[in-house]
């Protein structure tokens, strides 16, 4: 089997540069991973997410909690408070949210939904 490697040549980019740059750029995809978003997304959905745009209360954001900064989750943003956000799930019966974790420092806003119904959120 051959695997075609599409990394452009740069002279001097490492792969560790690479890494660096890709979390760099305005548009990044993430792939939801439970269920505390039901019913507005689902497991297995594919987001486009806008890093550094501007939040409001009630946008769904990707962001990571204080107290977990190795946990990325996609949350609803319900007020600021403490420099950062609080967060919750759309889902009653989940709260892995910030009722458990506290203030979340917001990394991007989610656009749309790519797969599997592609569309706009709410």
């Amino acid at each position: 089997m051959i695997r075609l490697d599409t990394t452009p040549y740069i002279p001097g980019l490492t792969q560790r540069r690479l890494d660096a740059l890709r979390w760099q750029l305005p548009l990044f995809a993430v792939l939801v991973n439970g269920p505390s978003m039901v019913p507005a997304l689902r497991h297995g959905d594919a987001l486009v997410v806008r890093r550094g745009a501007p939040v409001r209360s009630g946008d769904i954001v990707v962001a990571r909690f204080r107290c977990r900064p190795d946990l990325l989750v996609v949350k609803r943003a319900m007020r600021e408070q403490d420099d950062g956000w609080w967060l919750e799930g759309d889902n009653e019966f989940v709260q892995d949210d910030s009722r458990a974790y506290g203030v979340a420092d917001v990394i991007g806003r989610v656009l749309f939904r790519y797969y599997p119904s592609p569309g706009r959120l709410s």
